[in-house]
């Protein structure tokens, strides 16, 4: 029979540490840099959208901006989602950052157009074992997360509030004019919460604020400067 746990409060504060092992399978996270004024970009679009239907999936969208010279304002982009997408090109040793990129939790990338390399890569990380901290939300405003080996470098926690629902995005302008592109899993806020060496350590969550507040929430757990993706929390349905 398995033993009752200890909130992770507790945990944090007393540097005791509940192996991962117990804890649910976290999902494969995948994450697609696309763009609404870039040509090949609705292919990848589609295949993120399907990734999403997965269970042992996490698919999250980032719209770049380095796209909207082309004549066409992409609706959903952030600065700090092309700054996350360079972190990971100086990573992998990409000469550039290539659009649409998937990178599949944090490990590998290829082209988002290619849905059967990006079905490849997602088998293969499903069957990679994760040596996962723990981790739990502790009420609305703060997170745990406990103990376990750090990667060389470090490690960082993010905060991603993402729209899980399917959006139609039809574009007036650009390449991609007279088209109709499908977005799904939308990441709308990307917030590192700190670094993390390997210690429990409490992190304080940015306040939902109005439509924010209908935003999924998860929790990332990753090596420093866009290095391999360590652990995931997702809300649960009793928490959102």
């Amino acid at each position: 029979m398995r033993k009752a746990v200890l909130p992770l409060l507790a945990l944090a504060l007393s540097g005791v540490f509940v192996p991962a092992a117990w804890a649910q399978k976290a999902p494969v996270v995948v994450e697609l840099f696309t763009a609404q004024g870039c040509s090949s970009c609705g292919k990848a679009n589609q295949v993120a959208a399907d990734l999403a239907k997965d269970d042992g999936v996490l698919a999250l969208t980032y719209s770049v901006d380095y796209w909207d010279y082309l004549g066409w304002k992409d609706t959903f982009a952030k600065p700090g989602f092309a700054e996350r997408q360079r972190a990971y090109a100086k990573k992998f040793a990409l000469r550039d950052v290539p659009t649409p990129q998937v990178v599949v939790a944090g490990r590998v990338q290829a082209s988002g157009a290619k849905a059967e390399a990006v079905q490849d890569l997602v088998k293969t990380a499903k069957r990679t074992p994760l040596n996962a901290p723990d981790m739990e939300f502790i009420g609305k405003t703060r997170v745990a997360v406990g103990s376990g080996p750090a990667p060389r470098g470090g490690g960082e926690v993010w905060l991603v509030r993402y729209d899980p629902r399917e959006q139609d995005i039809a574009v007036k302008r650009g390449d991609n004019k007279g088209q109709t592109l499908v977005h799904r899993n939308v990441v709308r806020e990307l917030v590192k919460l700190g670094p993390w060496a390997g210690r429990p350590k409490l992190y304080r969550l940015p306040t939902a604020i109005g439509a924010d507040a209908d935003l999924e929430t998860v929790i990332l757990v990753q090596g420093a400067k866009g290095g391999r993706i360590l652990g995931v929390l997702e809300t649960t349905k009793t928490e959102r």
